[in-house]
């Protein structure tokens, strides 16, 4: 499954590698792409979309449009 999410606390590059880090812990197979500049994530895995979408809330980011 590929899953774009907007993330608006993304400000530098290691924001980008705890998202992935945190991502990668629940599924070390996941692809992950963080574009620091438009404040995305890009997603492709096996995991279900509330998951990750729990992994980068419990990292300490707001994700546009989930609470």
């Amino acid at each position: 499954m590929a899953l774009k999410l907007n993330v608006p606390d993304i400000s530098c590059d290691n924001c980008a590698q705890t998202i992935s880090e945190s991502i990668h812990v629940m599924e070390p197979d996941a692809k992950v792409d963080v574009d620091v500049n438009a404040k995305t994530v890009t997603i492709e895995s096996q995991a279900s979309e509330e998951s990750i979408k729990q992994a980068i809330v419990a990292a300490g980011y707001t994700i546009e449009g989930y609470q």
